[in-house]
């Protein structure tokens, strides 16, 4: 990678900011983030800058030195996994296929906390009939009063010795407008092989689009406000009741506060 192209990068960036504060654009987002869960929500973890624990660079055209390269992963943040878990697949004699928790009595989980966290979308909903979809929730919230998407996306940034069996289903919505909690989809496809989830291991990764490229986004712990509950009780699980959610955004932006950011006091 040459070092040099990264710096015009650098300087092209700088030229977009300046650009976009004279457009009267924000240079740093604050997004709030919070955990919307009733029950053990002392098992989610806060989100984490993305990092690296490389040897200190011996070159000037190291990959550790790019400014593209330390741009791009400065963005992402971590969230943690929450449980050990190990679930299979284990196919009955009629074909069907039961997923299950591989570690059985040694498992870190009861049955009843796996049942609340975690469902297998019917067949018709899979993508591929051969490929089980299964969802775990991820009761995070993030939340921004100015324009912002949030992307989830698998934590491709990191290195698994053992490959997940599957694909993580990806997102992206405006945190502006439609802060809900997120959730964990995985697209099954090798059967035959077990998913292992490790807690404190990657889980996912979060990154925010902002109206000006440039900007960077300050994350902070948010305060369920009573106006924050209220506008999110008005989005939540509408996709029960409409396809094409997209299309309630215009509504939802008209019935939101101004205000919905508030970061948490410590202490």
């Amino acid at each position: 990678m040459d070092a040099s192209a990264g710096w015009e990068g650098y300087f092209a960036e700088e030229q977009d900011a300046r650009a976009a504060d004279e457009r009267g654009k924000k240079r740093t987002i604050t997004v709030g983030w919070t955990v919307r869960a009733q029950k053990a929500s002392v098992i989610w973890a806060a989100p984490q800058p993305f990092s690296r624990n490389d040897p200190k660079p011996v070159s000037s055209k190291s990959v550790q030195v790019c400014p593209a390269a330390v741009d791009f992963d400065r963005r992402h943040f971590i969230v943690p996994c929450p449980v050990d878990l190990t679930l299979k697949f284990e196919r009955q004699p009629n074909g069907q296929l039961t997923l299950v928790d591989a570690d059985g009595e040694k498992s870190g989980m009861r049955q009843t906390g796996l049942r609340e966290m975690m469902i297998l979308h019917p067949q018709h909903e899979w993508r591929n009939p051969e490929r089980p979809l299964i969802q775990v929730i991820a009761p995070y919230v993030f939340v921004a009063d100015d324009p912002c998407y949030i992307v989830q996306t698998p934590p491709y940034l990191h290195y698994f010795p053992t490959p997940r069996p599957g694909l993580q289903m990806g997102g992206r919505f405006p945190a502006h407008i439609w802060p809900r909690p997120l959730s964990w989809g995985f697209e099954w496809y090798d059967v035959t092989k077990p998913l292992v989830l490790k807690r404190g291991e990657p889980w996912f990764y979060i990154h925010f689009e902002t109206e000006n490229p440039s900007a960077h986004v300050r994350l902070v712990e948010q305060e369920m406000t009573p106006e924050l509950e209220k506008y999110m009780q008005s989005i939540l699980d509408v996709s029960n009741y409409v396809n094409k959610t997209y299309s309630l955004f215009s509504e939802a932006q008209r019935m939101r506060p101004q205000t919905l950011v508030k970061p948490k006091k410590n202490g």
